[in-house]
């Protein structure tokens, strides 16, 4: 089978290697790269626990391939944290115990940051919309959309009119 070269900046690093034409981002990601953070669960799109952000909008790394990322900004789960330090979304999630066994959390973690970055003052409908496409079978909702809107409110008051 032939293989594709992809370069791919993941998390600010350019990253370039030969990949099967129908590898999955999210195996790149998690294999090629080892970064286990983006969760594989469904393999169908319908959960949302692998979403990457790429290029600024989020996408299901299980229904992408690597090489439709060629030449894109890539962002995962273990790129949120900034010096040690959590985003503000992640601190969120912390304190309002918005995880348990936390395969879902990556997932959650990029579509709302996507959301929050793209329009930090979203409405309580907005985040619910992006929630809506996102499936958790551990926590129920409440502490999820709690962290996230309290992550937009905090954000929202540090973003200038």
């Amino acid at each position: 089978m032939d293989r594709v070269d992809v370069s791919i900046c993941v998390n600010g690093r350019d990253e370039r290697r030969t990949v099967e034409p129908r590898r999955r981002l999210g195996d790149f990601l998690r294999e090629d790269l080892g970064l286990k953070g983006t969760h594989l669960a469904c393999g169908q799109g319908a959960c949302g626990a692998c979403t990457v952000i790429v290029d600024g909008k989020p996408r299901l790394s299980c229904l992408t391939l690597a090489a439709q990322a060629d030449g894109s900004q890539v962002r995962t789960v273990e790129g949120l944290a900034s010096g040690g330090e959590l985003s503000v979304l992640q601190a969120c999630f912390q304190r309002a115990h918005a995880l348990q066994c936390g395969y879902c959390t990556p997932g959650f973690l990029m579509a709302l940051t996507s959301l929050l970055e793209c329009n930090p003052k979203a409405t309580d409908e907005e985040i619910e919309e992006v929630i809506d496409g996102l499936i958790c079978r551990c926590t129920g909702y409440l502490p999820i959309l709690q962290a996230a809107k309290t992550a937009r409110d905090i954000l929202s008051r540090l973003t200038p009119e």
